[in-house]
């Protein structure tokens, strides 16, 4: 089985990221457990699914990790926030190249509080990682850098996560919340 990466959006906390969702192909647990995540399902149901896949199913490393996200995103979305970091930090250690592992952790991190530059640190490696949708990982940090202070960073972030998804609102309401200066130099 290959694993391929998809995205939900959700409203479920005040800064309201997108969560990174990692598609599980083929049949079984672990696909169920990826629908599972990007369709919100309630919250037994989705975890059984998923604790499911992890026990029962035979998953190559790439879905194994997978599954880690995908549990990790129902457990955040649920505001298991320490149960899905646990996951997400699973997912890296299978697989440190997931990218969307860190995308979602840096999220949680950044709903925890008080984390914001550990924050900004995950989703900088996560976009190191190339994430299937990066304006999810930009968004994110610019507000985990608006956060920690650093305004032209957020302002950077923002601009970025619109050029990739011009269409997205949230984005662009954040983006149009900053005002540049020109300023002039010495050299005029």
């Amino acid at each position: 089985m290959r694993a391929t990466f998809g995205f939900i959006l959700a409203v479920a906390f005040t800064a309201a990221p997108a969560f990174a969702a990692t598609s599980v192909l083929g049949n079984g647990f672990g696909k169920a457990c990826y629908e599972a995540a990007e369709s919100n399902r309630q919250y037994r149901d989705a975890i059984g699914v998923c604790n499911a896949a992890l026990d029962e199913d035979a998953l190559s490393a790439v879905d194994r990790a997978a599954t880690f996200v995908n549990r990790g995103i129902i457990l955040m979305q649920n505001k298991k926030l320490t149960a899905a970091i646990e996951d997400y930090d699973a997912a890296i250690k299978l697989r440190p190249g997931t990218a969307e592992a860190y995308v979602n952790k840096g999220i949680a991190l950044l709903h925890l509080g008080g984390r914001d530059a550990e924050a900004v640190a995950l989703l900088t490696e996560g976009l190191n990682h190339n994430p299937t949708r990066p304006e999810v990982a930009y968004y994110t940090r610019g507000i985990a850098n608006e956060l920690i202070g650093n305004t032209r960073a957020a302002y950077e972030d923002f601009a970025k996560a619109v050029e990739l998804a011009p269409n997205w609102g949230e984005a662009a309401a954040e983006l149009a919340r900053f005002q540049t200066v020109k300023k002039k130099t010495a050299a005029g």
